[in-house]
């Protein structure tokens, strides 16, 4: 301890009890005296012993430094004192003190080099802090010296200097405040000029100054003005977008955008636009109705003005109802052009800011960027809602108005311009217009209903005057020269010979552009539609009828010769008439053979027929002219086409084909087809009961509603002279303007079928092949009467009654009733000759009349040999003779071959000569002879070579036969 203190000593530090007076109170600590160090280290140390010592303090000894040690242990003292106790307590407290005295202690000596260099550290401390002290009172002193020797002139100069700097920045703010008092008169002259980015950029520019002098009073007047201001420049902004909407000028809506975009509202801009858009509509359509509501009352009524839309559209008379559907598809056309070119400007804004951005090496803000894509999104989504709001329009407007008695060419521009409103609206938006279409179809069905009615009742009043007379058309006459029919144009079907679908192919070789590309700076897709509608033109009749007057009679005096006709005529014919090779064949075997059976050349390739088919083809053109605009009352419209068919071919039928002694022919002139056909017509379009000419059209039972009555022949039309052939002229005419028409609807299937829904196809399919294709049928009925009342077949009956048949001697020369009948034929191909003269009679025709006249001869003459009575095989020659002079004569007189029931005839005279058991073969297979002329055959052939037991055996065997016909 000596040597610590003397150490100390030396290098002037005190000691740790000297260090530690200087210390607060809270850190002092009781030091152990001198004595008590010596006789801690002349205790044994023990480390472990030392450390139980300690730990064996009260707790409460280290709490705080207040704690008084001498109270506590006081109080601890028990009532009553023993010494000895208190003694060995008192040893035990030394103990205590005396280690934890020696542990402070070696703690001190542990820790003493510290001590010594922190001690260090405080001394120079303490020299820096006395140096700096000296440093600030020198400066404090200077300081002094230099207030007092600094001049107050030079202080002065300061002072002004700084009192100019601040005059003249208050100046030049007075100047902008001047100014800024003077905008007010700059952005009126600017909005006059709708100068709107200008107006707005200055105005801007104002705030910004005026807020940058907001401390003055008059600035706060200034501010609230400014933005009066430009709040007033929002409203004409918004008036000059509102214009936009009919009438989109580039440049004007440049303008407004750029404005909106200065003031940062863009989409705001673009959601007014919409709603601008919107209105625009419904004023448009309503200044548009309400005009010609107040042009059509005659007076200056308000009450109009004061109508919703739906209740004006119902006060729209019938002759301005077109004007004003045209004038307000033009206004609607107006708005929707000005939004798809609002469009187009924003797409080629976007396309240059993608460019510019491109080019440039910052990258282009967000908030652009957001902008542009809400204004595209907004204007795609726009595109459908505007043209549902024109499709709501229009379709109250078509819906206001009953059009049931609009004539067909006002109702077909109806249709024609809502067809092209619809493609504006698919051009627009690519919207299907289901809104347009069902409103039209609406209107249509209701029209078409009773349209249909009164065409059906018109062609029944046609039929019924009807003189059947020929109606003059040219030659190459052709459904497409019809004004009906032009609509068609490319859609042909394939019936269209190849060189007119080659032509109608080349003109649309380039794609038609769109109507907003059409139309894209002037004009209207309405107005052109009409102007086109007025340029149409048609001419398909002829002079006369006849291309050639004098090509005809040539014919006709070629006819009346009995000589060859020779080869220059057949080459005029060809070169005269078409340049080509005419429509039926002339390579029959010879010239003669043509003569016989076309009775007008020169009018071959002329189709016949009447006023009437005429007026039924161009029925079928308008109303294909609906069902083509139309397409959902495709169905419809094609069913009243084929009832127009129905009614024609029933009506032919019922003028010149019905006749009761059919069935009795047994020659099957009604196919079971044709009889299912004009049943189905007679009971589904027939009304049988109606009496009177307009039964049919007041109040008719609700089952007799679709019906028409039953034409009947006008009086003017003969058909009991004989010297006419019985109306055969008339007959021609009707049954092929018949069959002319079905050609026309055959050519016309492929286009129906194309129109047609796919689930009413059968119908269309079975309309031909169970309608259209049975026209030509009637031939045979109609002219069957001809052929049955043109010759005497009575007469030759009677003759052949008298013949004898039973002679004993073959003969050389055939009976006389054999000339009188082929004078008959002869006569008859002279009418015919005649008839042709005025009507063509086509090869079909004159085949199924001689068809028909020979049939009829050679069953009289099978009738004629079944009344014979007696006759022997001399006779049976003689019957053979009559016939094949009868053919060979006829051959002469028709090119028809084979000659019809030639075999009828020739196996009835053969069966004479079979034997018993062959006849009664024969009587089995030969079902076409009549139980009467099978009987005859039996009865005649008794006595020769058949006896009574066979006779009785083979009329059992007929009497089998007609058993089961009873």
């Amino acid at each position: 301890m000596q040597k610590i203190k003397s150490l100390m000593a030396r290098q002037g530090l005190k000691s740790p009890q000297e260090s530690m007076a200087d210390l607060s109170p809270v850190e002092n600590l009781r030091i152990p005296s001198t004595e008590e160090l010596r006789e801690l280290r002349q205790q044994p140390i023990d480390p472990q012993a030392e450390q139980e010592i300690i730990d064996s303090i009260e707790e409460v000894y280290f709490s705080n430094d207040s704690f008084d040690m001498v109270r506590h242990e006081l109080e601890k003292l028990p009532p009553e004192l023993n010494l000895q106790e208190l003694e060995e307590y008192r040893e035990k407290l030394k103990r205590q003190q005396a280690a934890v005295s020696k542990r402070v202690a070696d703690l001190i000596l542990e820790k003493q080099p510290s001590y010594v260099k922190e001690l260090e550290r405080v001394t120079a401390l303490q020299t820096n802090l006395q140096l700096g002290a000296v440093i600030c009172t020198n400066a404090r002193r200077q300081l002094r010296v230099a207030k007092e020797e600094f001049t107050e002139a030079s202080l002065g100069l300061l002072a002004n200097q700084k009192r100019r700097q601040l005059l003249t920045g208050l100046l030049k703010s007075l100047r902008t405040i001047k100014t800024l008092q003077r905008t007010d008169v700059r952005l009126s002259e600017m909005l006059e000029e709708e100068d709107y980015p200008g107006a707005i950029q200055l105005c801007l520019e104002c705030q910004k100054a005026a807020s940058t002098f907001k401390h003055y009073s008059c600035i706060s007047e200034l501010n609230s003005k400014l933005q009066d201001t430009l709040e007033q420049i929002e409203e004409q902004l918004d008036v000059a977008l509102s214009k936009t909407c009919k009438h989109f000028d580039v440049l004007h809506y440049t303008k407004v955008q750029k404005a909106y975009t200065l003031l940062g509202k863009t989409q705001t801009a673009m959601d007014q636009l919409h709603m601008h858009f919107t209105q625009a509509i419904h004023n448009t359509v309503f200044q548009v109705v309400l005009g010609y509501v107040e042009l059509c009352a005659g007076n200056a009524d308000t009450k109009f003005q004061k109508m919703q839309y739906k209740d004006l559209c119902t006060h729209i008379t019938l002759d301005s109802y077109i004007p004003c559907l045209m004038d307000l598809c033009k206004a609607l056309w107006e708005v929707m052009l000005s939004y798809h070119r609002t469009m187009q400007w924003h797409e080629e804004h976007d396309k240059q800011k993608a460019t510019s951005s491109q080019d440039d090496a910052a990258a282009e803000p967000d908030e652009s960027t957001v902008d542009r894509s809400y204004v595209k999104k907004k204007l795609e989504h726009g595109l459908t809602r505007i043209w549902q709001d024109v499709q709501l329009k229009v379709k109250v407007y078509i819906l206001g108005t009953d059009m049931s008695n609009f004539k067909y060419d006002d109702f077909i521009v109806v249709l024609d311009v809502i067809s092209r409103l619809m493609q504006v609206g698919e051009e627009f938006c690519g919207s299907k217009s289901e809104v347009l279409q069902e409103s039209i179809k609406r209107q249509s069905v209701n029209y078409f209903k009773n349209y249909h009615r009164a065409r059906l009742e018109e062609l029944r009043m046609f039929l019924e005057n009807e003189t059947w007379e020929l109606c003059p058309v040219k030659s190459n006459f052709n459904i497409d020269q019809l004004h009906e029919f032009k609509f068609m144009g490319q859609c042909r079907s394939p019936s269209v010979s190849p060189s007119r679908q080659a032509a109608s192919s080349v003109s649309p070789a380039l794609e038609e552009p769109s109507l907003f590309q059409q139309y894209h700076q002037d004009g209207n897709p309405f107005e052109m539609h009409i102007e086109h509608k007025e340029e149409e033109t048609e001419d398909v009749l002829a002079s006369n009828g006849y291309e050639s007057d004098e090509l005809e009679k040539s014919v006709y005096q070629d006819y009346d010769s009995d000589s060859d006709v020779p080869d220059e005529l057949k080459q005029d014919y060809v070169d005269e008439q078409t340049g080509d090779a005419p429509l039926k064949s002339v390579s029959r075997e010879t010239i003669r053979s043509k003569k016989k059976s076309d009775y007008n050349l020169s009018k071959a390739s002329a189709p016949i027929l009447t006023n009437t088919t005429l007026n039924v083809i161009r029925l079928v053109g308008k109303y294909m002219q609906m069902m083509n605009i139309l397409k959902p009352i495709a169905f419809d419209v094609i069913h009243c086409v084929s009832q127009l068919f129905d009614y024609y071919l029933y009506a032919v039928y019922t003028f010149f084909g019905r006749n009761d002694m059919y069935e009795s022919s047994g020659l099957g002139l009604i196919s079971s087809r044709l009889r299912t056909t004009l049943n189905r017509i007679q009971e589904s379009l027939i009304d049988m009961d109606s009496v009177g000419e307009n039964a049919g059209v007041h109040g008719p039972p609700e089952d007799r509603k679709e019906k028409v009555p039953s034409p009947h022949l006008s009086q003017m039309v003969v058909l009991t002279d004989s010297a006419t052939l019985y109306g055969l002229a008339q007959r021609v005419v009707a049954t092929e303007s018949l069959v002319f028409l079905a050609e026309q609807f055959e050519s016309l299937q492929f286009h129906l079928d194309t129109m047609m829904p796919a689930a009413k196809k059968p119908f269309l399919q079975q309309f031909y092949s169970q309608t259209v294709s049975t026209a030509s049928e009637l031939r045979k009925p109609i002219y069957w009467i001809v052929a049955a009342k043109a010759i005497d077949y009575e007469q030759m009956l009677l003759m052949m009654a008298g013949v004898k048949w039973d002679i004993k001697e073959i003969m050389s020369q055939h009976n006389i009733y054999v000339d009188v009948l082929l004078k008959e034929f002869e006569q008859f191909n002279k009418r015919l000759s005649d008839v042709s003269r005025h009507v063509r009679i086509p090869l079909p025709v004159s085949n199924v009349l001689w068809e028909h006249c020979i049939r009829l001869a050679n069953r009289t003459l099978v009738e004629g040999y079944a009344n014979v009575k007696k006759c022997s095989n001399e006779g049976r020659a003689l019957m053979q003779l009559d016939f094949q002079q009868f053919l060979m004569k006829l051959e002469k007189l028709t090119d028809l071959r084979p000659i019809p029931d030639k075999e009828f005839v020739e196996t009835y005279i053969k069966a004479y000569y079979l034997t018993e058991n062959d006849m009664e073969q024969f009587i089995k297979n030969h079902r076409e002879y009549s139980m009467k002329q099978l009987a005859n055959l039996v009865n005649v052939c008794l006595g020769s070579h058949i006896n009574k037991r066979a006779r009785q055996k083979l009329l059992a065997a007929i009497d089998d036969i007609d058993r089961p016909k009873r």
